[in-house]
């Protein structure tokens, strides 16, 4: 079956990409992103002057090296980034899209299963995206990567969710029917033929969320609809899957969608959830928002007894905004004290606080919290003190951190 996952992926590597376009963008994402890593790995703290280990096992196309490498290249990190993978198209592209940028990535040939054969360990960071779902046995994989990962590292890991593709495993099953095992691209053609075909009761049809058969050609629909091995995890499951690996979950990217309150402002219904542990409301959250296809995540080792999570707690934290600038964004929040945004057919109108305008022109990714507290209170009368500044910035921090836009990181 690993012949048959890789012989899909050296005809149509996935996602599809043009090394050219580098020179015009970088993409970006999560996991692996360098604030997110801090943030959640290393609690803020980790000095990138340092030299640092990465890993992308199964990195495709080469999304998440190209960002990483290109962003620890940017903060003169010492870094040894290798990817990993089992197509040499896909790695092919990866390649020519690093040496587009002059950055230094080795890349090596292989499943992510024989990383103990190939002499890889030791890592501080492991990125792990839309690979394990994809895996016969995805705990030995999970068990294969803890075993490379250094005792204070961690991983950022994507896998599938079913609620969000519902539709997608019963129209994978009538194109196995239909298309048995002929060629690649005669499975192609019938899929297109099939797809036009679909009555409006088909789940898939009825599912308008699901873009890559439409959005990235051939490679896309291949993969999201002819895959020959593909599964997904409810937050439960995943919660199980991570801790027999010997793992445990230290976030979970874009938090707002696994937040209950996200959705419901019934206070008695709310109130039921009050004693549940976090990963047990995210799990209510993921049935109750009925649409997430994706979980991002990051874990760390079990055995680490460090609390890896960055806090928003007393003056020496630092906000730092993942994108956009400060002053920017308060310009916006002064006309409009509401976040809209939407998710896959779910629009979420988020409340900041009063004070959110002040304290966002003050965010610059150097200020603590302390000194933007003595700014602010410089600047508006009456001036708040700690306790009340710190309460207005919590609730924006709830908001932006759970948008994946506020990170917290520490002096090193």
């Amino acid at each position: 079956m690993d012949e048959t996952v890789r012989a899909q992926y050296e005809a149509y590597p996935y996602p599809p990409r043009d090394p050219a376009e580098e020179a015009t963008r970088l993409v970006t994402g999560s996991p692996s992103h360098v604030l997110e890593i801090d943030h959640y790995v290393f609690a803020g703290r980790r000095d990138f002057a340092r030299p640092f280990r990465a890993l992308f096992a199964g990195g495709g196309t080469g999304d998440g090296t190209v960002m990483l490498a290109q962003q620890l290249a940017d903060r003169g990190t010492p870094a040894e980034i290798v990817h990993l993978d089992l197509s040499a198209a896909a790695q092919a592209i990866a390649a020519a899209r690093i040496a587009r940028r002059g950055l230094a990535v080795r890349f090596v040939q292989g499943s992510l299963l024989a990383l103990d054969r190939l002499g890889l360990g030791g890592f501080d960071y492991i990125d792990c995206c839309g690979v394990l779902h994809h895996l016969d046995d995805p705990l030995a994989g999970f068990r294969a990567l803890e075993r490379a990962l250094a005792p204070d590292g961690g991983m950022g890991v994507m896998v599938y969710a079913p609620l969000g593709r519902t539709g997608v495993y019963p129209l994978q099953a009538l194109l196995r029917a239909l298309a048995g095992e002929a060629p690649l691209a005669d499975r192609l053609a019938l899929a297109r033929r099939l797809l036009p075909q679909l009555p409006a009761t088909n789940w898939f049809k009825r599912n308008p969320h699901l873009h890559d058969h439409l959005s990235l050609g051939d490679a896309g629909l291949f993969d999201l609809l002819l895959h020959s091995r593909d599964r997904a995890f409810s937050i439960a499951e995943l919660a199980r899957l991570v801790a027999d690996a010997g793992l445990r979950i230290a976030g979970l990217c874009n938090a707002i969608r696994y937040e209950p309150a996200a959705y419901l402002d019934d206070r008695t219904l709310l109130a039921r959830l009050d004693g549940l542990v976090p990963l047990d409301r995210a799990a209510f959250a993921e049935l109750l928002a009925g649409n997430i296809k994706t979980h991002t995540f990051y874990v760390v080792k079990a055995a680490n007894p460090a609390d890896t999570v960055a806090r928003p707690d007393g003056t020496d934290a630092i906000p730092v905004l993942r994108d956009g600038d400060g002053p920017a964004l308060a310009l916006r929040a002064r006309t409009n004290r509401i976040v809209h945004i939407g998710y896959d057919g779910l629009d979420l109108r988020l409340p900041l606080p009063a004070l959110a305008p002040e304290i966002l022109a003050r965010i610059d990714g150097t200020r603590t919290l302390g000194a933007i507290h003595r700014a602010l209170a410089e600047a508006v009368r009456p001036a708040p003190e700690w306790a009340a500044f710190k309460a207005e910035f919590d609730r924006l921090y709830l908001t932006l951190h759970g948008l994946g836009c506020l990170f917290i990181r520490h002096a090193a």
